[in-house]
């Protein structure tokens, strides 16, 4: 039921589409050539490509993305790992809970990739050398770190779309999304700790021996020089996250439109980690910042709009509407599992944003939509 038009549009897409699925390094290669088919078509004019792009989307990772690796710089989420393991003992099964736990809230409270990064690091500096086979600890750090994920809006990209897109703010998500994430958690370790549990045994002799003794005697050697750093890096982490949490508040003391400050607060903590950075600020924006991704989800957004544009998206929100007999239990169901399958064979952005618009049509259609942003979040994460 495409017009020709609207088929070239969902050919320029398509090849965005297949370099992210099956040439994932060379995925900017094909976005720019799918990016420079639609202009080459007239289907995409430069004004609209501006406005497609999602430049506060970008904005918000930039600024994200910046005052993380501020962070990481200063080693503050390895020391807050090393005086956890220091608590918490030799105890395998209660340290690897808390290392579940852990690995979900600090997704939640930065992003999903930071998290998996320093959380399997702290795994296989705890570990060491022993004869442990560390891939069962590793996945049960990547089940929980995704389900973190979805507890908050910075946790994942996904989440970042969907508030910018839906207007929801970031107590909407600690309301709806958190309890959600909290429940999979709890089924998620529980079941963890059944499967693996032979594995997680096994750590006991690395917990008790001498040698594990010296490896939590290491993990805190350099605490002194580094304790400044860190200080410096929890007092930004926590007025940020506070700023954060806060943001609808302070945009209705200042009048200003809904989720201006979530933007705001991000760019503020990335202009505070800059200044505190000193002559090392220019190395750190062009080092933690992931600007290959960042520059792939601009032209990714763009190909996206144009789906829009040309009536693509309302043409899949009609036919998703005959499908569901406008059923909305049934429609969510529809979103949550194909966003979740998407999902499993591409990108989780590429897969959500590629929804987005589609949730748009549906509410012009006089649906609710409410709950196929929370379907989307959770089967895209």
């Amino acid at each position: 039921g495409l017009s020709t038009t609207q088929t070239l549009a969902v050919a320029g897409f398509c090849v965005v589409l297949y370099g992210a699925i099956f040439f994932w390094k060379s995925r900017l290669a094909f976005a720019c050539f799918g990016i420079a088919l639609l202009l080459a078509a007239g289907l995409l004019d430069v004004p609209h490509l501006i406005e497609f792009a999602g430049l506060d989307i970008i904005l918000f990772l930039i600024a994200m993305m910046t005052i993380i690796g501020f962070l990481e710089e200063h080693k503050f989420f390895e020391f807050v790992i090393d005086r956890l393991l220091l608590i918490i003992g030799p105890h395998p099964r209660r340290l690897m809970v808390v290392m579940m736990v852990l690995a979900a809230v600090s997704a939640a409270l930065v992003d999903e990739v930071t998290s998996i990064l320093f959380m399997v690091a702290a795994m296989l500096n705890l570990l060491g050398r022993a004869a442990i086979n560390p891939i069962p600890f590793i996945l049960m750090l990547v089940f929980t770190t995704n389900i973190g994920s979805s507890a908050t809006v910075v946790g994942n990209p996904v989440g970042v779309i969907i508030a910018l897109r839906s207007g929801l703010t970031f107590l909407d998500f600690i309301r709806w999304a958190t309890p959600i994430s909290l429940v999979c958690l709890a089924v998620t370790i529980w079941l963890c700790l059944r499967l693996f549990a032979k594995d997680i045994r096994s750590l006991k002799g690395v917990l008790t021996g001498k040698r594990g003794e010296r490896q939590l005697e290491q993990m805190v050697e350099h605490e002194q020089a580094t304790r400044r750093g860190v200080r410096l890096s929890g007092w930004l982490f926590a007025a940020v996250v506070g700023g954060l949490i806060l943001h609808h508040p302070i945009e209705h003391w200042l009048h200003l439109p809904r989720n201006t400050m979530l933007l705001g607060v991000a760019l503020l903590g990335a202009g505070a980690a800059l200044a505190f950075s000193g002559d090392k600020a220019r190395t750190l924006v062009e080092k933690r910042v992931d600007w290959w991704t960042l520059a792939f989800f601009l032209m990714l957004f763009a190909s996206v709009g144009t789906l829009k544009q040309t009536g693509v998206t309302g043409v899949l929100a009609s036919r998703l509407i005959e499908l569901s007999g406008g059923s909305v239990p049934l429609l969510t169901t529809l979103f949550a599992w194909s966003s979740g399958l998407l999902t499993s064979i591409m990108d989780n952005v590429l897969a959500v944003a590629t929804f987005v618009p589609i949730v748009g049509d549906v509410g012009d259609a006089g649906l609710q939509t409410f709950p196929l942003w929370w379907a989307m979040l959770m089967g895209g994460t």
